[in-house]
């Protein structure tokens, strides 16, 4: 053992678990990719009401693990033995509803991309797992209620839209994995971290995180593609917020912690799909509700039900507590893209529209300019019907200017780190055998490393290390006889809003990413000119990423795929086929917010820990239970109606005017915009200040 326990350190991928059961006790045996080196967790029976957990520190290796059957074996013999039960890869999380615990694990993955040689899974199948044996399971007065509990959490699909690595931290950004590693107790504690609540128990008790696995929800898709004669790896995340999770109209605005609904990020990262020093660049943006105190009651008669604006929050302290959130995450600017429309019949985004604006400006009196949130207004739904309007080509004007003000993310491996470990998060990934690195072949050496990031200077950690050259290919510097380019750094974040951010925030969420392709291929040198054109090859199979990733989170949060009028377009499909197909997905949509959601939302809430079942205390789906914490009627403010008749900006957003003055002229200018932006919204084609 002692041998064993001396080449831990040398070796050890964390990838199989097999489980075992006894009358009074499960074991877990865990072991590496060669399954050399093996640890046990030992989960008590006895007492199922309780999570009892002990880990054995002792490292075993094969011959050991054989014995350890035996004995474990003939401890139990008198109740008969100990049984196999299944092979698996990871603890989900453990959970409690009325009676005894369960425990649930992922018995089958398939692998849908990697990370520079690191795996990235799809959870494929999973067992839910009763504690009590016939012995000592509760009796309970109540057993249809915690049969119901059962019923509803499997509600909960893990094999749609989950992924995790076993080496690799997915619910982070490539840029905070490397600039900013972190231990692996306080990932478990982001955002994105979906089973935070399922593992807490057994993280308090054995302090570590070397058994379960950290589920992400959203999406995540990966593809080859060949550039002038280069193999590139182009992969889209999206990574959605367990804070303030739901469905559509049941989760809508913020809440007083500053979360807001449909919270996702977005990340493309892009690198090249070869042997020897590599390059890797990634870009981060972001979509979430109107941080605002809104809702929509949900109606089975109406397909647009009113906006609901409460008189909560008349300081927007919860709103400036998001955009103080955003800054901690991102860095500066923060870039605001606000999609609603300026004229409506019947007033209903407009009502948002206007109080977003006021929101905005009032917290920007209080803060210092450089903190200034910077806000866009621009109505996509107006100008993507207007036949004199090229709604793409102004989503990408603007997200080039975003990109101007954040940057991105991009690094070079030098040669002589190589040989170590890129992304070789030995400090992060420790897991009781050694550095938790792994690919598929167990093959080490083949993977390009960095195993540390001292020669990094950056005072901190989105900025830039060279701001003053904008977003322009920096120079390489000489470093023996290969030029090392230095690395770049994103700092701020573009946040694109419609209503539901679905449908036209994914369509201005492509024109960013195509934007941000052509300067990421062009940092990698595989393009001479850092911007790809619209009609391109290489646009189309964006666009396709894009909207796969659309009709997921769509179907996520508002119960059908998106509606993808303006892809379909520049697709060429005719136009009854594009009405066609919107009026389905609306009706699809209307049927899931109407008869599905509520009990989508309450099985969110038991799988997140929103909501935490009692003996004695009403029931989950009983209204006495006060699960949505909804507002109370004396907190809202009447819906607005009007009658149907045209409202423009100019009488529905009071403090919002067309075009510019001088001053504004200069102000915005001062964002480091450029001249012809300055002038577009001059124009009075948008709102920016």
């Amino acid at each position: 053992m002692a041998a064993a326990a001396a080449g831990a350190e040398a070796d050890g991928c964390l990838r199989s678990f097999e489980l075992y059961e006894a009358e009074s006790k499960f074991y877990i045996l865990v072991t590496n990719t060669d399954k050399t080196l093996w640890r046990l967790l030992t989960i008590d029976r006895m007492e199922p009401s309780e999570l009892n957990v002990e880990e054995d520190s002792t490292v075993h290796s094969q011959s050991d693990y054989l014995d350890l059957l035996r004995i474990l074996d003939e401890d139990h013999r008198s109740t008969g033995g100990v049984k196999f039960v299944t092979n698996c890869f990871g603890i989900i999380g453990f959970i409690k509803f009325l009676g005894p615990y369960y425990m649930l694990i992922i018995t089958e993955q398939r692998k849908i991309g990697d990370i520079f040689g690191h795996p990235v899974y799809q959870v494929t199948k999973t067992a839910m797992i009763e504690l009590s044996n016939s012995k000592t399971k509760p009796k309970l007065t109540n057993s249809k209620d915690e049969n119901r509990y059962k019923k509803l959490l499997q509600t909960i699909d893990l094999r749609k839209d989950f992924f995790f690595s076993h080496s690799y931290h997915i619910m982070r950004s490539l840029q905070k994995n490397i600039s900013d590693p972190q231990e692996g107790w306080e990932l478990y504690d982001t955002m994105f971290v979906w089973n935070e609540f399922l593992t807490r128990g057994i993280r308090n008790i054995l302090k570590t995180t070397l058994w379960t696995v950290a589920l992400v929800y959203g999406f995540f898709k990966q593809d080859k593609v060949a550039i002038c004669g280069k193999d590139i790896m182009l992969t889209l995340i999206a990574r959605r917020s367990r804070h303030y999770a739901g469905t559509r109209y049941l989760k809508r605005g913020v809440n007083d912690e500053g979360r807001v609904a449909n919270d996702v990020e977005t990340e493309q990262i892009v690198y090249e799909d070869l042997p020897g020093p590599r390059q890797i660049s990634s870009v981060v943006q972001n979509r979430g509700s109107i941080p605002l105190f809104w809702s929509q009651e949900t109606s089975k008669l109406n397909l647009k039900p009113d906006i609901i604006l409460h008189e909560k929050d008349k300081n927007y302290e919860a709103t400036r507590l998001h955009f103080e959130n955003l800054r901690k995450r991102y860095g500066n600017p923060i870039i605001i893209l606000n999609l609603i429309k300026t004229r409506e019949k019947r007033p209903r985004e407009i009502i948002l529209r206007r109080e977003f604006d006021r929101a905005i400006k009032i917290i920007n009196s209080g803060l210092p300019g450089e903190d200034h949130l910077r806000f866009l207004h621009w109505d996509l739904h107006k100008n993507s019907q207007s036949k004199s309007t090229n709604a793409l080509q102004v989503l990408l004007k603007v997200a080039f200017e975003a990109l101007n003000l954040t940057e991105f993310f991009y690094y070079q491996v030098s040669p002589d780190r190589r040989t170590e470990s890129f992304l070789n998060l030995s400090a992060t990934l420790k897991n009781g055998f050694g550095p938790h690195v792994c690919d598929d072949n167990n093959n080490h050496g083949t993977a390009d490393y960095v195993d540390d990031l001292d020669d990094i200077s950056q005072d901190d950690t989105y900025g830039s290390s060279d701001p003053g050259n904008g977003i322009a290919e920096d120079n390489s510097v000489v470093n023996g006889s290969t030029q090392i380019k230095p690395p770049k750094f994103q700092n701020g974040v573009l946040r694109t809003n419609c209503i539901d951010c679905l449908d036209r925030t994914n369509v201005a969420q492509y024109a960013y990413g195509l934007a941000a392709l052509g300067h990421q291929l062009h940092a990698l040198g595989s393009l001479e000119s850092p911007e790809v054109h619209i009609d391109a090859p290489l646009s189309r199979h964006l666009m396709h990423f894009y909207e796969r990733m659309g009709d997921t989170l769509a179907l996520q949060y508002g119960g059908s795929a998106a509606h993808n009028k303006i892809f379909s377009a520049k697709r060429g499909h005719l136009k009854f086929a594009i009405q066609s197909q919107e009026f389905f997905r609306t009706l699809q949509r209307y049927y899931s917010n109407a008869y599905m959601d509520a009990y989508k939302q309450a099985a969110i809430n038991l799988f997140l820990g929103y909501f935490e079942p009692q003996v004695g205390k009403p029931a989950l789906w009983e209204p006495e239970s006060g699960d949505e914490h909804v507002l109370d009627d004396n907190t809202r403010s009447k819906a607005i109606s009007t009658p149907d008749v045209n409202i423009s900006t100019d009488n529905a957003v009071g403090d919002v005017s067309s075009g510019t003055t001088d001053a504004q002229t200069t102000k915005i200018q001062a964002h480091g915009l450029s001249k012809d932006f300055v002038q577009w919204v001059y124009q009075g084609e948008a709102f920016w200040y």
